[in-house]
């Protein structure tokens, strides 16, 4: 795997929530012999035993139910502890969800359908933001005090915990809470994670600028996972075969960021290649 990825021509990977325990410890070899570095794992690597796909909100650090959240911290951190081990500087985290009625999908479609400017999606959105500012507050509660716990674990091994933007308008922090959150974080070892499809998503449906968004955060951008949007909500596809204007985001990208491909595996090899040259076309090759 890590070899397939180096013949792209990257030094450096993510390993993400797919990674099943039984590759760690070639992953380890890869990394000790140095031909491969890690840039960042997300939140659970590797997967939880008795899970076969990728799962990173089997365990919700907003769950009401108490035992879900002692486990989804022991797998956190021993998601912290790989990093550690393959002194990866950054761990990627979802953060949870209220407990609602799901709305995202639906309208997705509506926009496809050319009804985002019609009365019922106004109203379908009203509804949603009703229902969850009503709900949020004990969620978004428990999952600070998870980040809180989190947190302290991976500054004693020197990492950063990247808060990742999510797609789903249930899932949190909501984009209106991020600020706040990252006042109430300002310490070395948080910052944002940026994904670019899901901003994309969330601007497609009306919720967001992703510019604006973006430039919001920027100082405490830690990294983001660069993929594109086909309209109005397929993501993880090549950069440039979609909508998203990569280069407006240039200005808001230091040279320290953590940037990583996050791409489906339906895509070609050349795909592929196509989408890093387009990014490296805008942004240059750091």
């Amino acid at each position: 795997m890590l070899r397939e990825i180096r013949e792209l021509g990257f030094d450096w990977a993510e390993l993400s929530h797919g990674i099943r325990i039984s590759l760690l410890p070639g992953i380890l070899e890869a990394v000790d012999a140095g031909e491969m570095k890690i840039s960042s794992l997300h939140n659970f690597c590797p997967l939880p035993m008795g899970v076969m796909h990728a799962a990173p909100n089997i365990f919700q650090f907003s769950s009401p139910d108490e035992r879900e959240r002692d486990r989804a911290y022991r797998h956190s951190m021993k998601t912290i502890e790989t990093a550690a081990r393959l002194k990866a500087p950054a761990v990627v985290l979802h953060m949870g969800s209220i407990e609602m009625k799901e709305y995202t999908d639906r309208l997705i479609e509506m926009v496809g359908e050319k009804k985002r400017e019609t009365s019922k999606y106004a109203s379908l959105c009203e509804d949603m933001t009703k229902k969850r500012d009503k709900k949020k507050d004990e969620f978004v509660q428990r999952s600070s005090e998870m980040l809180d716990r989190l947190v302290i674990e991976a500054e004693l091994r020197g990492l950063k915990l990247g808060v990742e933007n999510r797609e789903a308008l249930e899932e949190i922090p909501l984009e209106s809470d991020f600020p706040f959150l990252m006042r109430e974080f300002d310490r070395p070892g948080v910052g944002y994670w940026h994904d670019t499809g899901h901003a994309q998503i969330k601007e497609n449906l009306g919720f967001i600028n992703h510019v604006i968004h973006l430039n919001s955060l920027a100082s405490r951008l830690i990294g983001m996972h660069v993929h594109d949007v086909s309209f109005p909500g397929r993501d993880h596809c090549a950069p440039g075969s979609g909508m998203i204007d990569f280069a407006a985001l240039k200005p808001m990208i230091k040279p320290d960021t953590i940037k990583v491909f996050e791409l489906s595996p339906r895509l070609s090899v050349d795909e592929v290649k196509r989408g890093i040259a387009h990014i490296k076309s805008l942004w240059g090759d750091e």
